[in-house]
C-alpha cells in the first residue's frame, strides 16, 4: 500500500522542478521576438506540466482502486485528498487558459510572466503539503494492515487487534493471574473464532485452567486442541500435560495409556521423552 504512494510522492516531485522555471521578471518590455520565443517556452513547460499532471492523476487514480479502506475516517480523509489534488487541476487548467492569453499581447508579457510565477509557487507549495498528508496518510493506514508474526517456528498473519489481544492475554498469564489470563484468552476465541493463534489460545487456556485449579477443565482443553490439530506444534506437549492432568486426578491407568499415546504418536518429541520416563514412575 505505501508503494503506490511513494511512486505518488516522486511524482509530484518531479512535477515541481517544472513549475520553478519560470523566468523572472525584468525591467521593460520583452520586444516581438522574445515574447514569441517566451511564449514558446511557457507552453512547452505548460504541455510538460499537463503531461505530469495527468501521470499523477492516473497514479492517483490506481491507488484509489487498490487501497482497501481500512476505517470510515481514514477513507474521508482520503478522499478530502483527493477532492485537493482535483482542485488542484482546475487549477493548472485555468493557468493554461491564462498563458494562452499571452499570445499577442507583447506589451503584457513582463506582468503577466510575474503572475504565473506567483501562481505556481502557490501551487507547487500546495502540492508539497498534499505530500505530506498523503504520506502522514499511508503510514497511518500502514500501522492498520494485517502482521505477521512467529510462532513456534510458523509464520502466520494476524490483524494488529488480534495481535494485541493474544499478547495481553499472555502477559497476564505470565504474571500468574491464571484466573484473568483464562478469561482474556476464552473473550480472545469468542472474539477472534478461526484465527490462526487458535491452537496456541487453546494450548494456554489449559494452563491458565490447570494453574487455577480447574484440572477436568484444562484436561478438556488440552484433549480438544490434539483432537482438532493433531499436527500442531503444541500437540505433543498438550498430550502430555492430559497424562499430568489424570495422574491428578488419581487416575493412573488412564495416565500410562495417555503416555503410551504420546509416545507411539510423537516418538521424537520432547514431550514424548518426559513421557517415558513418567511412564516408569506411575504405578
Amino acid at each position: 500500500m505505501s508503494q503506490p504512494l511513494t511512486r505518488l510522492a516522486r511524482s509530484l516531485l518531479l512535477c515541481l522542478p517544472l513549475f520553478g522555471l519560470v523566468p523572472s521578471a525584468q525591467a521593460g518590455l520583452f520586444d516581438d521576438e522574445e515574447a514569441r520565443k517566451a511564449i514558446l517556452e511557457l507552453r512547452g513547460r505548460l504541455d510538460k506540466a499537463e503531461a505530469a499532471n495527468t501521470q499523477l492523476s492516473q497514479q492517483l487514480q490506481q491507488q484509489q482502486a487498490a487501497r482497501k479502506a481500512e476505517n470510515a475516517d481514514a477513507t474521508e480523509q482520503l478522499n478530502v485528498l483527493r477532492r485537493g489534488v482535483l482542485d488542484l487541476n482546475g487549477q493548472i487548467e485555468l493557468l493554461r487558459g491564462e498563458m494562452a492569453k499571452l499570445r499577442g499581447q507583447d506589451e503584457q508579457a513582463t506582468q503577466s510572466t510575474r503572475d504565473a510565477a506567483r501562481e505556481l509557487a502557490d501551487l507547487q507549495r500546495k502540492q508539497k503539503d498534499l505530500i505530506a498528508a498523503l504520506a502522514a496518510q499511508d503510514e497511518r493506514l500502514r500501522k492498520l494492515e494485517p502482521q505477521k508474526v512467529s510462532l513456534d517456528g510458523r509464520e502466520i498473519t494476524v490483524d494488529v487487534a488480534e495481535k494485541k489481544a493474544y499478547d495481553d492475554a499472555i502477559g497476564v498469564l505470565r504474571k500468574g493471574d491464571f484466573a484473568r489470563a483464562a478469561e482474556a484468552l476464552q473473550a480472545f476465541q469468542r472474539r477472534f473464532a478461526g484465527s490462526s493463534y487458535g491452537g496456541h489460545v487453546q494450548y494456554w487456556l489449559g494452563n491458565a485452567q490447570y494453574g487455577k485449579g480447574d484440572v477436568k477443565e484444562a484436561m478438556a482443553t488440552f484433549r480438544a486442541l490434539v483432537t482438532s490439530t493433531p499436527d500442531h506444534p503444541r500437540a505433543a506437549e498438550a498430550l502430555l500435560a492430559v497424562a499430568n492432568c489424570q495422574v491428578e486426578l488419581k487416575d493412573p491407568k488412564a495416565a500410562r495409556k495417555t503416555l503410551d499415546e504420546l509416545v507411539k504418536t510423537y516418538p521424537q518429541s520432547e514431550a514424548a521423552q518426559s513421557g517415558r520416563e513418567r511412564l516408569a514412575q506411575i504405578k
